[in-house]
């Protein structure tokens, strides 16, 4: 008697469950590549960091961890996928239709996936939190130390040489005279002495300037105007110039005449952008 041929699996069951396995491979792939998208938000964050000055450097262990144990799971999914479906295929090859299908892989991967999720919202809304309540301590203290002494600062995006030729170039196009530039880290090399790149603007116009003169003679103590930009000891950059509200209560110059002096807070602002 001839030998029975084994029965073998239609061509729909073996390209079924070829579809399955990409699919699977596809989530393996689309868990790491999150996780590696996770792990990196450290980064960006040290970015905002450095150019906003707000956000803590310290919050960067939540995302680094959750991205490495994201990529780990995606390689797990993976490696299980492709085990599952070689013994699947084989049980095919058999002509063994029976073998065990189980949704407990993708239910998992559904549920943690959904507390992934989660944790993020969590993280996200607590940075800022933190953000909101570091902007406003900074706010506060810019408007301490603008009620005390006039003095206001703004972070520079840039090096403190970058800033002085920036705030140039905005004084020319504008028509605004450069009386001088003072480079005071310079001097002080000049002298053997070491101290953070320190440069002061001096700078105005008489056509601004005279009315204020004429209107409290007092101001030409303040005048011309000036922009102070200084690195600090952590090499952040910042731009200091006198209130124009200040120089107004100081001087008791007339409301009308306070657009003469605010163009200080207008350059100040765009170098440092």
């Amino acid at each position: 008697m001839p030998s029975e041929a084994t029965p073998r699996a239609s061509l729909a069951d073996y390209l079924a469950a070829e579809r399955t396995l990409l699919a699977w491979i596809r989530t393996g792939l689309a868990l790491m590549g999150f996780g590696f998208v996770l792990a990196r938000f450290a980064l960006f964050l040290q970015q905002l960091h450095f150019m906003q000055s707000t956000l803590p450097l310290e919050q960067s262990g939540f995302s680094l961890w959750s991205g490495t144990a994201l990529i780990v799971v995606g390689v797990v999914v993976n490696a299980f996928a492709g085990w599952r479906y070689t013994r699947f295929f084989r049980a095919l090859d058999q002509g063994d239709k029976s073998y065990p299908h189980s949704s407990t892989q993708a239910v998992a991967i559904a549920f943690l996936l959904a507390l992934v999720g989660l944790g993020m919202a969590i993280y996200l809304v607590s940075v800022r939190d933190t953000t909101h309540s570091d902007s406003q301590d900074i706010k506060e203290t810019g408007m301490t130390q603008g009620k005390d002494n006039g003095i206001v600062q703004l972070a520079s995006h840039h090096s403190v040489d970058e800033t002085v030729e920036k705030l140039t170039g905005i004084l020319q196009v504008k028509g605004v005279t450069l009386f001088a530039l003072v480079d005071h880290s310079g001097e002080a090399a000049n002298v053997g002495m070491k101290m953070p790149p320190t440069k002061l603007l001096i700078f105005g116009s008489p056509k601004a300037g005279t009315p204020l003169m004429q209107a409290a003679p007092s101001i030409a103590i303040d005048l011309p105007l000036k922009i102070l930009v200084a690195e600090d000891a952590q090499g952040k950059v910042w731009i200091s110039y006198n209130s124009p509200e200040y120089l107004q209560e100081r001087h008791g110059l007339p409301a009308d005449l306070l657009q003469n002096i605010a163009v200080v807070k207008t350059l100040a602002e765009k170098a440092g952008e």
